[in-house]
């Protein structure tokens, strides 16, 4: 036996026992809820620092002051924290009850956004509204709205109204004139956001494959044909297939996050010491952060952003699969959707294997509304994660933890599922009795024994003879009691519940 034999064992039995740790810990009743709340903490402060660290720059440049932005994103944090415990707090039945007048009024709001004066155009594009100096994007509060409203719908249609029709019916054209909006904005980003909650809501409904596809695809052209509809959308286009033909134009952002990537390396060049967020890189600190991560941070920073929305995958996903309300299960599987194709899609366009479209880092990009919409649907999801059934019994009986007792949480109700509609009785005869049941053709009643198949001869009901036992039953030898005739207990005859005799060992 080597040297190197009991440290490789010993490193093996460590390892082992970490990972029976960690699935201990998984298997306790609120592990999903610590796990959303912890993903929600990380993310938000790490896009803090390194909006501080992209900004500084430009923010000195236009306000004289490198903590201009920063602060409107902190402010924008704080507000997208209260939102997150006030998301804890209303019960479910709250939630459903305000789903359609919320997505109602946000959908009127977004309407208003395209009406000159109420509007905020910004680079040709109108999809602010200025409220007392901040500029809110109402886009931002359409994505939960129509989470939480597709949920509820397709979550009210009982197991008998899952066909095509009910399931489409109205929140694709609902989800479709959202999109219009949005366009005329124009926001193709934002559109494409939409479509992705549409599509996981369609999905997780129980939209058969065939339809799916065909929605799939007809969405997916319908992006293609708005992608080179407009100037400059084409030239983003046009530049990714090929980025050398305009490197000072249209594929310049593209080339110089590449570049920031490749100058961080494995361990990046420090916190605060980027080189592209001086004017090198446009839009540094919203929609191409992720290329200041991987300069400053280097490769292990980047795969610690990954890493934490494959961590929120796994937990959104368990929270769906584990909650028993239908309306939970759809609400958290398609917010987990739409979050992480976010995400995705942005760090998609920041290495170059997509098209520049816009779309932000979800929590670590710049962007107000962003942060606190975004904070108000985990708030949701962490809400959910307290409902599931083991957590439900753990919070009941006390055993909370120090983050409810902290937050004072109330202990959230068990999911009662709706009681199946009743048949409608006899309508009432002339003389106000009710009216008997006409009997059917070949299909005989009798009462207490039930309706016989037609063409078969109606069995009586017989009482179930008597058994004399002066013990309990015994095996072996077949006898019941002290019967010296060794006969069982007669079998009970049909429609009549059997009978015990005795106490069986």
């Amino acid at each position: 036996m080597t040297i190197a034999e009991p440290t490789a064992r010993r490193q093996s039995e460590r390892s082992s026992r970490a990972r029976t740790r960690f699935g201990m810990w998984l298997e306790r009743p609120l592990a999903s809820f610590h796990l959303i709340v912890t993903i929600a903490t990380l993310l938000t402060a790490l896009g803090l620092v390194m909006v501080l660290s992209a900004s500084s720059v430009e923010s000195y440049t236009e306000a004289g002051s490198a903590y201009s932005q920063f602060m409107q994103q902190a402010m924008f944090a704080v507000l997208g924290a209260v939102l997150f415990y006030v998301a804890l707090r209303i019960p479910i039945r709250v939630i459903r009850a305000l789903s359609l007048p919320g997505f109602v009024v946000s959908v009127v709001v977004l309407a208003a956004v395209l009406i000159p004066g109420i509007g905020v155009e910004v680079y040709g594009a109108r999809r602010w509204i200025d409220v007392a100096g901040v500029t809110i994007q109402p886009s931002e509060i359409v994505k939960v709205t129509l989470i939480v409203w597709g949920a509820h719908l397709l979550a009210s249609r009982g197991p008998s109204r899952r066909g095509l029709w009910d399931i489409i019916v109205p929140l694709v054209p609902a989800g479709l004139f959202v999109c219009l909006l949005i366009v005329l904005q124009p926001n193709l980003s934002t559109t494409i956001a939409i479509g992705i909650i549409l599509v996981a809501l369609l999905w997780f409904g129980g939209l058969s494959l065939r339809v799916f596809l065909s929605i799939a695809i007809s969405g997916i052209a319908a992006a293609s044909v708005l992608a080179v509809s407009a100037g400059y959308r084409s030239a983003r286009v046009q530049a990714f297939f090929n980025g050398g033909a305009d490197a000072q134009g249209s594929g310049y952002q593209a080339r110089q996050a590449k570049y920031s990537l490749a100058d961080g390396g494995l361990f990046g060049r420090g916190l605060g010491q980027s080189r592209a967020k001086w004017d090198y890189l446009p839009n540094a600190h919203n929609d191409f952060i992720f290329a200041i991560i991987g300069e400053e941070l280097g490769f292990m920073g980047c795969l610690l952003v990954i890493g934490l929305f494959a961590l929120f995958v796994y937990t959104g996903l368990r929270i769906a699969s584990r909650s028993v309300d239908p309306f939970l299960r759809l609400l958290c599987a398609s917010a987990t959707v739409w979050i992480t194709a976010q995400a995705f899609i942005n760090i998609g366009y920041v290495v170059g294997v997509l098209p520049v479209t816009g779309l932000q880092l979800p929590l670590v990009s710049a962007g107000g509304s962003s942060l606190a919409i975004t904070l108000l649907m985990f708030g949701v999801m962490a809400n959910a994660a307290r409902h599931e059934p083991d957590a439900i019994i753990a919070l009941t009986e006390g055993r909370g933890g120090r983050v409810s007792r902290l937050l004072k949480l109330p202990v959230p109700q068990p999911y009662r599922a709706p009681a199946a509609p009743r048949k409608p009785g006899p309508k009432p005869g002339p003389g106000g009795a009710a009216r008997p049941r006409q009997q059917q053709p070949g299909h005989p009643r009798v009462p207490g024994v039930g309706i016989a198949r037609a063409g078969q001869a109606q069995r009586p009901r017989t009482a179930t003879p008597a058994v004399r036992n002066s013990g309990p039953i015994r095996g072996g030898s077949g006898s019941v009691g002290s019967s010296s005739e060794g006969r069982r207990p007669l079998p009970p005859t049909w429609g009549a519940p059997p009978r015990r005799t005795g106490t069986q060992r």
